[in-house]
């Protein structure tokens, strides 16, 4: 991406109440809880500036006001950054409907995740592939506390394994979208992410995935906000 290209620009979901994280967001919105002094925003936008994105729009409900007192026109981060302001709360997909000017391929993070992925290479990936939604992901491992069994049609015990690991893909957070996936999204009624991905399955839609190794947190579930504590000097040095 080039910086001063209209295919610089990404959309942040801002607008979220953050309930899970309280009392940590009692005061503050998500995007503003702090992680080594800083707000968690500001290590994305970073990010985002290092990806070629020059142009920041802040989709943000919940203490608005709050949010762009702190980021303000973005300048200080060399961004342009605005303000989407939605009527009310539509979900993590709705609130990209209501912005009218976006260009034909865009990013979509939300504004409380940390990671080192590259999102220049992720917008590159996405663009190559001709995709409509393309979804950055992370390879996660869960330990099962339990011993699993294995059982055939007749309830017989085929295999055993004592306390496995369970690995999963899931989705970062983060995305770059193509314009034309907005004509699933209806106007002003909540609309998630996980109906947009099965919509696009629907259809028939071309979805790609971009598989990231490197690191990755959502601070919004508590187990890893405290986690980005302890990780604090590898977050600061992403940035």
């Amino acid at each position: 991406m080039k910086s001063n290209s209209a295919k610089s620009t990404a959309v942040v979901l801002a607008g979220g109440k953050g309930s899970r994280l309280m009392p940590h967001t009692a005061e503050l919105p998500k995007p503003l809880v702090e992680v080594g002094g800083r707000p968690v925003v500001e290590y994305l936008l970073k990010r985002l500036k290092q990806g070629g994105v020059g142009r920041v729009i802040m989709a943000v409900n919940h203490m608005a006001d709050r949010i762009e007192h702190s980021l303000d026109d973005g300048s200080r981060f060399g961004l342009q950054i605005e303000y989407s302001h939605e009527p009310a709360p539509l979900s993590t997909v709705g609130p990209i409907r209501l912005i009218k000017d976006l260009p034909e391929n865009f990013v979509v993070a939300n504004g409380d995740i940390l990671t080192d992925l590259d999102i220049g290479n992720l917008y590159r990936y996405h663009v190559e592939r001709r995709a409509e939604l393309t979804v950055a992901t992370y390879r996660g491992t869960e330990k099962i506390d339990f011993g699993v069994l294995e059982i055939d049609s007749g309830n017989v015990v085929t295999a055993f394994c004592e306390k496995p690991d369970y690995h999963f893909i899931v989705s970062m957070g983060i995305y770059v979208f193509n314009r034309s996936v907005l004509d699933l999204v209806p106007d002003n009624k909540p609309y998630g992410f996980d109906q947009l991905m099965l919509d696009l399955l629907r259809h028939k839609r071309r979805v790609c995935a971009l598989p990231h190794d490197g690191f990755w947190l959502d601070i919004g579930r508590p187990a890893d906000y405290e986690k980005a504590h302890v990780e604090v000097e590898r977050i600061r040095g992403m940035s």
